[in-house]
């Protein structure tokens, strides 16, 4: 045994009070972290997201040998640049040369001379190194001062010092690529050749230089030395450096991005000690700085998958946060005194509550609005009013020396504050604390069908539009230039309809020193997360017609292009406006989408075909064919179905002076009245039955609960009660067609006699009589000794008892349950504008599994689908980050809880208003699903995934609802042409109806709720299961 361990033990067997340590412990996992679980999950992460210390010493040895071999490569005498890069090529190496490339008559020469100073910089220097989101290499920034005899002051012009620079990386790739059995490639974040480093990886088979084991690369990083000639004064942002020659009448503009990337070269060893100091000052540091680094990645912020445009490259900007939210804020001469100062953190936090500091402060500052200057010790090397001006987003580290977001997109930083929103909210909602670990720092946000509203796959190779000379100059390469202008117009273009717009590309990949530019990339992903109260309206309004500025209606018309026109309204005002012309719901829902595509096409060539999305093969899903719509010639929806529910309450209201007692009140329970059935409505009215084909004539019922006053009057046979109201009905309203159903039951104790209701339009309800007695009965039955006569005087034996149970589950499930049911779930879709179109699309999804229904209950899966919406715990709003404005995300969130879904435990959701912590009643999973039935929905719901995310390039949505049926050992073919909803196959054949293979058309009246298939399966499951 260990002394420590000794020491403990002795301490305990003691019964010593707890440290001052533990004691804090015990606080933060009970108030801090809500949950001791949560606390010992972010422990065990940390040292699992670290390097190792196995491998260290190999790549220590490896980085000695590499500085004494760059020290002592032999010096080269200055040369043309283009008769430098020309005697590299030979040599199989070629030089990464910046926009715009270097003039054969140059005045100036490119020459090497050895690095004055090696150095490890960055997170790797510090200790603070985290892994990447998709298992990559460590990076190891391996630091190279540029001896300063090689510039001269003018060197920030025209891209000279890129220059300078690119040629001296060529001859180290070169000589280290000779001298190293190691693999070197030439990499650069974003595709900017500004920003080109070398990288160093082990090579398979390797002996002398192996440092595999460190799981690293080493990054050679080209940096000047701070007694450089080049003035930092010439570089802030308003001063142009690059004049261009090809063009006399090009008018000297502003380059602040360009200034910005050379600046970066003097940053690494300031960035450095900074990052050293805090490590120092602040214990919380390293750990606060891993759980933001892990947070960050696994939501694209960095290398992996795909990468958030901008942030490709930008690990210092997490470091540099943490500083400012530490260290406090510098204060900027331009704001009002009224404006309060950011006030440093107390160096007393704990790592999570660092974390979550710097969670609120992404979630709550607009960076498109409010610069953040971070406190320094000499005050601003640079006006704060030239940083205002020319960048729309402003960060300036400690140094006051680069602005950490002076290439990073508005709409980039959206999504980061989006991002940071839902990430708080997660947190604080206290039920489900390993899901909400996972969710934050184990689950990727790649699959981006769950995390978008809406997600269009752009092809920009068939963009069209050419850069200007400003726009390339200031973003390094025509790809950059092109997404910043796309980011930029669709900010402008949807406004207010989205809460954030992503666009995502690849990361950059490495390329051989054979190469000197970058590949091109040709595809990207927008992802949209729509704002609810604006996503879907129909007319965005510009500038007024009585405006004086003119620049404003033409900036406006030039932005929508011939969609902009002058309007008058109703209220009287005359404004430029867009109008979107709309005729279903469905259209309406397209419209953010259709705004990119119109403003892709209008400003960069790319057409409707070349920036796909699922939308429109989702809305197809839920849609009936175009000829089976036609056939029917009614009008239907849910809309329809709602006034004709209406009309029928009228109907029945109007009868109490008629009959003995008074209707009190009519519920619905059908999800045909709460928008959630996997197709809308069809009525099919009388004259037209007899028209359509037997594939065609499935009417569903509309089920409704009558309840009446109570009185001694009840009437005792609800039959002859019913008849009653049947007649006075069509009495009363001729129109109607009113029939008494008996259904036919052995069970002498279920109810089953309901009145038919057929209206003129083609509407079918079936109402049921609900009244407590009922249940006061059969509780006798099941328990005797709760009759008021003596048990002796009134005998059922064991099948009279158990058959009353089944009439009882069956009440409570009808009287009870349903009407509950049925008034929560419509609130879910009246609050939440997705919630409907999710339930439709997971309920054709299980129906097309065969599934729905026979082994899951229909009010199960919408239960089921409201988790996305409201949570586990609090009740979420329709603003929330965390809840889905679209269908198609909707779906794809469900299909993920599905996958993981532990149906032994109990689902609590805020779902009824009078028990918000109910459990979901079981009633509704009472008779299923079973062990096997959630085994297959879970492999079903995994595979569904799976393609839904290669669905994302491939644009197959059909293959979701295929089901496949070679695993079936009998399988049963019926004819189509005799199945009443036929037409609602997701492969079904319009010939069945629409050709001579029908069998004609029927005479007979409506069938209302008549589906052979599932009485045929009864049957058989009566027959042969076991």
């Amino acid at each position: 045994m260990s002394q420590v361990e000794l020491e403990d033990t002795i301490r305990h067997s003691r019964e010593e009070p707890l440290t001052g340590h533990e004691l804090r412990d015990i606080k933060d996992a009970n108030h801090l972290y809500q949950s001791g679980s949560f606390k010992l999950q972010i422990d065990a992460l940390l040292p699992n997201v670290r390097p190792k210390e196995s491998g260290r010493q190999q790549l220590d040895h490896f980085l000695f040998a590499l500085r004494t071999h760059c020290i002592s490569i032999p010096s080269i005498e200055p040369l043309n640049p283009l008769t430098a890069a020309k005697i590299l090529s030979k040599k199989g190496v070629a030089v990464p040369f910046a926009f715009p490339l270097p003039l054969r008559d140059a005045k100036w020469k490119v020459a090497f001379e050895p690095p004055r100073e090696i150095y490890v910089v960055g997170s790797w220097g510090n200790g603070i190194a985290v892994k990447k989101q998709n298992g990559s290499r460590f990076g190891v920034d391996l630091c190279m001062e540029m001896p300063e005899t090689l510039f001269q002051e003018k060197d920030y012009l025209d891209g000279r010092f890129f220059h300078k620079k690119s040629y001296y990386l060529a001859v180290l790739a070169q000589s280290i690529s000779t001298a190293f059995d190691v693999d070197t490639f030439y990499s650069c974040a974003h595709g900017d050749p500004r920003l080109t480093t070398l990288v160093l990886r082990p090579r398979n088979g390797s002996k002398s230089h192996d440092f595999s084991k460190s799981h690293a690369e080493v990054h050679v990083i080209l940096v000047l030395s701070s007694s450089s000639p080049l003035s930092l004064s010439r570089l802030f942002p308003s001063h142009s450096n690059v004049r261009m020659l090809s063009s006399s009448s090009q008018p000297p503009f502003p380059t602040p991005i360009y200034n910005n990337a050379i600046l970066l070269s003097t940053y690494a060893k300031e960035a450095l000690m900074s990052t050293y100091r805090l490590k120092n000052a602040l214990p919380a540091f390293h750990d606060a700085y891993t759980l933001l680094r892990v947070w960050a990645n696994q939501r694209g912020y960095g290398d992996g998958e795909f990468c958030v445009r901008g942030f490709e490259g930008k690990g210092s900007v997490w470091a540099g946060l943490l500083c400012y939210l530490i260290s406090g804020e510098e204060p900027v001469g331009t704001k009002s005194g009224s404006t309060e100062l950011r006030k440093p953190l107390g160096k007393g936090l704990s790592s999570y509550q660092l974390f979550k500091t710097a969670l609120d402060f992404l979630a709550k500052q607009k960076f498109g609005e409010t610069p953040v200057f971070t406190k320094t010790t000499n005050g601003h090397r640079c006006p704060p009013e030239e940083y205002i001006t020319h960048h729309p987003a402003v960060f300036v580290d400690a140094a006051s020396t680069i602005n950490f977001l002076s290439d990073v997109p508005l709409t980039s930083l959206d999504l980061l504050s989006h991002d940071a929103k839902e990430t708080l909210e997660q947190l604080s909602n206290s039920g489900t604390s390993s899901d909400t670990f996972a969710d934050c720092f184990l689950e990727s946000r790649f699959k981006l069908s769950s995390r978008f509203d809406a997600v269009i796959r752009v092809d920009l190779s068939q963009a069209s539009s050419i850069q200007s000379t400003p726009a390339l100059v200031e973003h390094g390469s025509p790809d950059a230039a092109l997404l910043a202008s796309i980011s930029s117009t669709l900010r402008r273009g949807l406004g207010n309809r989205t809460q954030a717009i992503a666009i995502l590309q690849p990361v950059t990949p490495c390329r051989p020193i054979s190469s000197a530019e970058s590949p091109n990339t040709s595809t990207v992903y927008i992802g949209l997360i729509y704002d609810p109260t604006h996503a879907f309206r129909l007319v965005d309004h510009g500038p007024s017609a009585e405006d004086q500025d003119l620049d404003v209606a033409k900036e406006f018309r030039h932005l929508w292009g011939n969609r902009a026109e002058l309007r008058r309204f109703k209220d009287g005002r005359i404004t430029e406006s867009v109008v979107w012309e709309v005729t279903t719901s469905d259209e309406r829902a397209h419209i953010p989408v259709s705004i990119v595509r119109h403003l892709l096409q209008l400003h960069f060539g790319i057409s409707a075909k070349y920036a796909r999305t699922l939308q429109t093969p989702f809305d197809n899903i839920l849609r009936l064919p175009d000829n089976v719509r036609r056939l029917h010639r009614a009008t239907g929806g849910y809309k329809a179905a709602a006034t004709a529910f209406d009309a029928v309450v009228r109907n029945l209201k109007a009868l109490d002076k008629e009959l003995p007692l008074a209707l009190l009140n009519v519920s619905p329970i059908s999800e045909y009245l709460r928008y959630t059935s996997t197709f809308a409505p069809l009525p099919i009215p009388a004259l037209a039955s007899t028209e359509l084909p037997e594939s065609l004539h499935f009417l569903p019922t509309i089920p409704i609960i009558l309840e009446y006053e109570k009185s001694s009057n009840n009437p005792k046979n609800k039959a002859r009660f019913f008849e009653t109201i049947a007649q006075s009905l069509m009495t009363l309203n001729p129109e109607l067609k009113v029939s008494v159903a008996i259904g036919d039951s052995s069970n002498q104790f279920q109810g089953c006699a309901a009145l038919e209701i057929f209206t003129a339009e083609g509407w079918s309800f079936s109402a049921f009589i609900w009244h407590d007695r009922e249940a006061t009965l059969l509780d006798r039955i099941i328990d005797p000794s709760k009759m008021f006569v003596g048990p002796s005087d009134q005998q059922y034996n064991a099948r009279e008892q158990r058959e009353a149970k089944i009439a009882k589950e069956l009440y409570n499930r009808r009287f009870i349950h349903a009407p509950r049911h049925h008034r929560a779930i419509a609130n879910l879709c009246h609050k939440f504008s997705a919630y409907s179109g999710t339930v439709r699309l997971v309920k054709r999804w299980l129906a097309a599994h065969w599934l729905l229904q026979t082994h899951i209950s229909e009010e199960a899966i919408e239960i089921i689908c409201a988790l996305p919406f409201i949570g586990a715990k609090q009740k979420s709003t329709e603003s929330a980050a965390i809840v889905p404005h679209s269908k198609e995300r909707g779906f794809s969130l469900v299909l993920e809880l599905l996958t993981d879904w532990k149906w032994d435990g109990p689902l609590r959701l805020p779902l009824y208003e009078d028990d918000p912590l109910a459990t979901a009643p079981e009633v509704w999973t009472s008779n299923g699903p079973d062990a096997i039935t959630i085994h297959r929905l879970r492999a079903f719901a995994r595979e569904a995934s799976k393609a839904l995310r290669n669905a994302e390039t491939e644009l197959d949505i059909k293959s979701l609802f295929l089901h496949s049926t070679d695993d079936y050992d009998i399988i049963i073919q019926l004819n189509p042409a005799v199945l009443p909803r036929y037409y609602q196959n997701i492969n079904a054949e319009s010939s069945v109806w629409t050709g001579d293979s029908h069998p004609g058309i029927t005479k007979s009246t409506p069938r209302p709720g008549f589906d052979p298939l599932p009485l045929f399966l009864a049957d058989l499951q009566v027959c042969h299961a076991y």
